[in-house]
């Protein structure tokens, strides 16, 4: 208890959070040591899967006239090594011992191939690569002597796991007046050449960025009519592209277009792009690129957008006007606006043995909620791409503080559907019956929701729709747009032009209440869905800040449903509302709670070794996600206060994060180095020395900063 006791008095975002998670402290940290396990891990040198040798071009070599050679990295099935641009593989280096006064040239790259498992994306080399590299001896070198090659490779081989591993290899060559080509190779390294890529000039290649995306156009010089392209991909030799989007082709007049994704939102600042460009799978040609980036596509170019290869701009405006109506008739039943759906359907249910008249203005009005808000949302839309921002449908779904927004209320909506507490009439119509001018503002209301919601959306049909309709000019795009606003109503109109239709209702009676909170399930959905979105705009600190956040805002709704009941005295019901209105404000404050973001880097031994030599401080946390002390950590020393963060921004002190929320092998054995078997584990290296400071498992900005000042706690 003690340790529960440390933890909750470090919480500092909220009280609230440790009076939920208190009873679960103990437990949860000891059942994620447990879970954490030791699993099998396979030291370097143990078992070795690539086997590594020195091969030579020719038979003999003479005083100053390169040749080449090749390192020879043979995997075993299954098992694959690195590329010399990896996304988080490790790429292969040869620290080279020759003779005084040789010199050896970088490696010569072979094209790689594209390693995909899940969502994981990587370039790598399967069965057999041969890494080029020229040697150029001294002149002093003497006929008739031997030469030894010797050099040191370092590898990361992996398979179901990774293994870094490392081997010596040596060469011996005679010294001869004049070079000898080794006929038993000659094969071999025209093998190895073939697979370079290669500089042609064949082709014209530009790039171009727009609308968030890079466009690498190629144009052949030769024929482009009668050379067909198909799987092209771009391995890039920076940062500029994120690797994991899709990379798509399109075909134009002048040749084709690779369309690219950028790796973050900003402009890319380069001056290139550089990397290889493949015409095909593995073994077809592959060419080595670097177009300088222009703002603007090139002239062969000009006319290319997103569209131009789809028959929709030939086909024109009536076939949009069709696909729009029908893209938006298919949306009532996706899941993102299937909710809205279910609450409309259920206001119509409990309308159905109104009059007539009553069906029909609520069908009406909430035509007019989503056409109203349709034209809104693409007048603010094109309004801001007018003036330079880079947005498409759904804009407003980019915005974190937007969708957590919607969240709490799709949230508070289901737990009222299920009766935790009842939404006022004025809401949305899920109350009590309502007055004839409040369900009309709920119907529009519905109408305005229905389209933001719709909005993340792309139903079939309506993809081209939209795409086409951001290419044209402002008033077709409203009218395409229009379209799909009458599409995504059309159900609820026709009640209004077919008032016989609303016969066809079930009449209301006891299965109306069953009926009611089933239809929050997909108001769960539509949450579950929107976090999945959060998951990739914000920290995992932030996450959890949110996740407490609906925590509490689904106390502050049984709360008010609990004592706010109109069956209950005066001050019962005023206890209820003051209650939930504090636990509600706590709980959209701690949703939007501000934090500062860290500059965390992923952990690796690598990087710890190279920071050293930079003579930096470092700071190594392993955590994971299922660890709340680590959580708890993390709140204390970085999100509570910035005296932390200000003296690291001061000290430069780097900071990397090894994520064990993922059974890690490499991270189970650094931590197995320092005697633990799980997380919570926080180390600090100081510049000028090799083993680091073992900081507590409970931390205070104190301690963090003492340990940094070089007063580290004394240890236990």
């Amino acid at each position: 208890m003690k340790i529960v006791r440390s933890i909750c008095a470090k919480l500092s975002q909220s009280a609230w959070i440790a009076v939920l998670l208190l009873f679960i402290s103990c437990a949860g940290v000891t059942h994620a040591a447990d879970i954490a396990g030791v699993p099998n891990f396979i030291t370097t040198g143990e078992k070795v899967h690539t086997q590594a040798d020195l091969i030579a071009e020719t038979s003999t070599i003479a005083p100053g006239q390169p040749f080449t050679v090749a390192l020879r990295l043979k995997m075993d099935t299954g098992w694959h090594t690195y590329w010399s641009n990896p996304i988080i593989g490790i790429a292969t280096n040869i620290t080279w011992q020759l003779p005084p006064g040789w010199q050896a040239s970088p490696i010569q790259w072979p094209t790689p191939e594209k390693f995909s498992d899940g969502s994981l994306v990587d370039y790598v080399y399967e069965g057999t690569a041969l890494l080029l590299v020229e040697i150029i001896p001294a002149n002093t070198a003497k006929p008739g002597d031997t030469a030894q090659l010797a050099a040191t490779v370092n590898w990361l081989e992996c398979a179901d796991e990774c293994i870094q591993q490392h081997a010596n290899v040596t060469l011996t060559l005679p010294i001869a007046a004049t070079a000898q080509k080794d006929a038993a190779q000659e094969q071999t390294f025209t093998t190895a050449r073939a697979a370079l890529p290669q500089v042609s000039n064949e082709f014209k290649v530009s790039v171009w960025q727009k609308s968030g995306k890079l466009y690498l156009g190629l144009e052949s010089l030769i024929s482009a009519k009668s050379l067909s392209l198909q799987n092209v991909y771009f391995f890039p030799t920076d940062d500029t592209i994120k690797p994991t989007a899709p990379q798509i082709l399109h075909q134009t007049n002048n040749g084709w277009v690779l369309e690219l994704e950028r790796k973050d939102s900003e402009a890319v600042t380069a001056k290139t792009l550089s990397g290889v460009l493949t015409l095909g799978g593995p073994g077809a040609p592959a060419l080595a690129v670097a177009p300088k980036l222009d703002s603007a596509a090139p002239v062969e170019f000009a006319d290319f957008s997103p569209m131009t290869d789809s028959l929709l701009p030939a086909r024109g405006l009536p076939l949009l006007l069709f696909l729009g109506f029908c893209g938006g008739l298919i949306l009532n039943i996706m899941p993102c606006v299937f909710p809205v759906l279910g609450i409309k359907v259920l206001g119509i249910v409990k309308k159905s043995g109104a009059a007539r008249s009553e069906v029909i203005k609520h069908s009406l009005v909430f035509t007019g909620g989503v056409l109203v808000s349709m034209w809104a949302l693409v007048a603010v839309l094109f309004s801001l791409r007018s003036a330079g921002a880079q947005l498409g449908w759904g804009f407003q779904l980019q915005s974190p503080a937007f969708v957590i927004g919607l969240t709490i209320f799709f949230l508070l909506f289901g737990l009222s559907l299920n009766g935790v507490f009842e939404i006022g009439g004025s809401l949305i119509g899920a109350g009590s019956e309502l007055t004839g001018k409040a369900g009309l503002a709920g119907a529009f209301f519905q109408g305005v929701l229905a389209v933001v919601v719709a909005t993340p959306c792309t139903a079939p049909l309506l993809a081209p729709a939209l795409g086409a309709a951001f290419t044209l000019p402002t008033g077709q795009a409203f009218v395409v747009f229009t379209a799909i606003a009458l599409g995504l109503s059309f159900p609820y109109l026709m009640l209004s032009l077919f008032p016989g239709m609303a016969s066809w209702l079930p009449k209301p009676g006891a299965w109306m209440e069953t009926f009611k909170q089933l239809m929050a399930f997909p108001l769960y959905a539509t949450v579950a869905f929107l976090l999945y979105t959060l998951a990739g705009q914000v920290s995992q600190e932030r996450y959890l800040d949110l996740l407490f956040g609906l925590v509490l805002t689904g106390l502050a709704a049984w709360c008010y449903g609990r004592y706010a009941i109109p069956s209950a005295s005066l001050k019962r019901r005023s206890a209820g509302r003051i209650g939930a209105l504090l636990l509600l404000a706590g709980g959209i404050a701690l949703a939007y709670w501000p934090i500062q973001e860290l500059g965390w880097e992923p952990w690796s031994s690598a990087r710890v070794v190279e920071l050293q030599k930079e003579g930096r401080p470092i700071y190594v946390d392993f955590t994971a996600r299922w660890c709340l002390t680590c959580q708890v950590n993390k709140d204390a020393v970085f999100h509570s206060t910035d005296r932390v963060a200000k003296e690291f921004n001061h000290e430069n002190v780097a900071m990397l994060r090894a994520d064990m929320t993922v059974n890690d092998p490499l991270i189970v054995a650094e931590l197995a180095r320092f005697g633990r078997a799980s997380v919570p584990l926080d180390l600090l290296y100081l510049p000028g020395k090799t083993d680091p400071v073992i900081l507590p498992s409970v931390l205070t900005p104190g301690i963090v900063l003492d340990a940094l000042a070089g007063n580290p706690p004394p240890s236990k």
